[in-house]
């Protein structure tokens, strides 16, 4: 039986004292939400609004949030794989994700893929999460950055193409998948670790601008 992909959860987070030193206050304590919340472009990473969802508050404007990385979405099945190695239930929104999803590769998704929402909201994809210490202090694991980034099973974060609203349990539809091929496991290494392949992440021009610029300057 073949499911329908959809919002398995919806999370917000509101501002709380951080649970690093680089910051004052975090978001990242996102909670499961039962109405729509609205979705919109939240402009520059510094200057703009910041998250792309009405309400969620982020902390570190210098490494989270803009228009690039206005939602963030991590797959079930990703939380399922993790629970399993940690030993424990992981609840809808412990990884500070705004959209826990339901039947979508996240591993697998591809950049610039456009997600449409059966409220007529359309996201598209911009690459992976980089793992950071307040996500290791939310998770109270040992090594947690390095573990999380060797696991390649990031998430995706997302930018907003058509405006709308996030409604828990809506339906996810994969509209268009651009022909370079690049998903968010394979930029991710790369990026991370493969300097030899970074032309390769030339080839995906939905990467975020201010990547694709520092890429074009590591190849110099």
């Amino acid at each position: 039986m073949e499911f329908t992909p959809s919002a398995l959860s919806v999370n917000v987070g509101a501002a709380e004292p951080s649970l690093g030193k680089d910051t004052a206050t975090t978001g990242i304590r996102k909670r499961p939400v039962t109405e729509p919340v609205a979705v919109r472009a939240p402009g520059p990473k510094r200057t703009g609004l910041h998250s792309g969802i009405v309400g969620d508050h982020i902390g570190d404007t210098h490494h989270h949030g803009g228009d690039d990385q206005a939602v963030y979405a991590y797959a079930a099945e990703d939380y399922a794989w993790w629970s399993a190695r940690l030993g424990r239930d992981l609840p809808p929104g412990i990884f500070g994700e705004n959209l826990t999803t339901s039947g979508l590769d996240l591993v697998g998704a591809v950049i610039g893929e456009r997600w449409e929402f059966g409220s007529g909201l359309a996201l598209q994809v911009t690459f992976g999460r980089i793992p950071c210490v307040t996500f290791q202090n939310r998770m109270g694991e040992p090594r947690w950055v390095k573990r999380f980034a060797q696991a390649n099973r990031t998430g995706a974060y997302l930018r907003v193409l058509v405006p709308g609203q996030l409604v828990p349990g809506d339906t996810i539809t994969v509209t268009d998948r651009p022909g370079h091929g690049l998903t968010v496991a394979e930029g991710f290494d790369i990026y991370l670790h493969d300097v030899s392949r970074l032309p390769r992440l030339l080839e995906a021009p939905e990467l975020p601008p201010s990547m694709l610029a520092e890429i074009r300057e590591r190849l110099g």
